[in-house]
């Protein structure tokens, strides 16, 4: 159970010319409208179990895809076979009435999923519990703030643990903890055997939730991967602005496919990891280091912007910044020029692992703006332990550690007021 069967699916909106064309139709005459494809040719299978996340830019068509799969909109084309029950949380509030109160769409939204009355009351106090809205379940949707909307709108869709769970963004809206809430919810779901098809414009969160990633651009699917393969893919197109540029893979000895984008203004031909004035690809956690980026200008530039991004072992962001955020500058470079620059770190404070390094030119403080060169994964280096205590995770922070008698009163703790 909790499988997906996608095939050649299709979907097309009518655009009518004329604003009484739809009439004229109605009335027996020739078509008066031209299709408006916002999907074609999609296919995929999802397994049990499995997680897959859906991106792309705004209007990809991830939603319309969404919406087929969740049946509330009927394909144009091609099929969708849905194996087990599916949940789905789409528009923020669908299916709700902003007149009934919380409750009351709580009862109809398990009626619509085939609850009986006594079904849903006896989940009512889950759901008010995990949703925590207070005596606001009693009021009428219409005064929920968006938050609140989407706090009952997950309570009610997870309520019973689905065979397939479908979120489409909607954890972006509201607060940081029940985002945090949710997330964990998803996570045991995902534990205990629930296949998940998840919308997000998150990437981290894409790469932590899901097995794989699909893109989507302009309703055709461009790619079916992992997670890290595919955003980096979609960061290189997004990032792709003027006519000349392009997207070139290259595959390199070991099998890592890293992709490199940008028009070529500048580009990027050595990265070091200096470690103590020595090019390493291992340093110990905490040890100083240094990135070194050798350029060469190959057309006029009145600005040059130098960007590191650093990833863990899983592709999610660590850390990153640039030359333009570091106040920085360099303008009124020279076509043929080849310049150095240096990112010093004093304390590398990561965590004991495997990281990438990518590097970035561009103008401005995005390389959206202008791509001259992005370079995903130029370097992987290994940190080990360091000096002091033993961390997990991808940072290694400071940390001292001190006891104290908690029965002591306050004036005579350390640092108290005994003095």
């Amino acid at each position: 159970m909790g499988q997906l069967r996608v095939r050649n699916l299709g979907k097309a909106y009518k655009r009518y010319v004329r604003k009484r064309g739809r009439a004229l139709e109605w009335l027996g005459a020739r078509p008066q409208h031209e299709l408006r494809w916002v999907l074609r040719d999609i296919s995929f299978d999802v397994e049990s179990g499995e997680a897959v996340g859906i991106v792309g830019a705004n209007g990809a068509g991830k939603s319309t895809l969404l919406k087929i799969i969740a049946g509330t909109t009927q394909a144009t084309s091609g099929s969708c076979e849905v194996a087990g029950t599916l949940s789905a949380l789409l528009e923020l509030g669908l299916g709700f009435h902003p007149e009934f109160t919380g409750r009351q769409n709580v009862y109809m939204a398990g009626s619509i999923r085939g609850f009986t009355s006594e079904q849903t009351r006896g989940l009512m106090g889950d759901i008010e519990a995990f949703a925590e809205i207070g005596d606001y379940i009693d009021q009428p949707l219409r005064t929920y703030s968006s938050g609140m909307h989407v706090r009952l709108a997950f309570a009610v869709v997870t309520a019973v643990r689905p065979d397939i769970l479908i979120v489409d963004e909607a954890l972006s809206v509201g607060d940081t903890y029940f985002s945090h809430k949710s997330f964990d919810r998803i996570r045991r779901f995902r534990e205990q055997g629930t296949t998940l098809l998840f919308v997000s414009h998150n990437p981290g969160a894409v790469k932590t939730l899901c097995d794989r990633a699909i893109l989507l651009d302009e309703g055709q699917m461009l790619r079916d991967d992992a997670p890290d393969a595919v955003l980096d893919y979609y960061n290189a197109r997004i990032a792709v602005q003027q006519a000349d540029s392009a997207i070139r893979e290259t595959e390199r000895e070991t099998g890592r496919v890293v992709t490199r984008s940008g028009s070529n203004a500048a580009h990027v031909e050595k990265v070091e990891l200096l470690s103590r004035d020595k090019a390493v690809r291992a340093l110990r956690s905490g040890d100083p280091a240094t990135i070194r980026l050798e350029i060469a200008v190959d057309q006029p530039l009145p600005e040059l912007t130098v960007g590191i991004l650093l990833r863990d072992r899983l592709g999610n962001d660590v850390f990153g910044t640039n030359t333009f955020h570091c106040n920085a500058p360099m303008r009124d470079l020279a076509a043929g020029r080849r310049i150095a620059v240096e990112f010093v770190i004093d304390s590398m404070r990561l965590g004991i692992g495997s990281f990438s390094l990518t590097t970035a030119l561009h103008t401005g403080e995005s390389h959206v703006a202008a791509n001259y060169d992005w370079w995903d994964r130029a370097l992987v280096f290994q940190v080990v332990k360091g000096e002091g205590p033993t961390v997990i995770g991808v940072c290694n922070l400071p940390v001292s550690v001190s006891w104290g008698d908690a029965n002591l009163p306050e004036a005579v703790r350390p640092g108290g007021s005994n003095g």
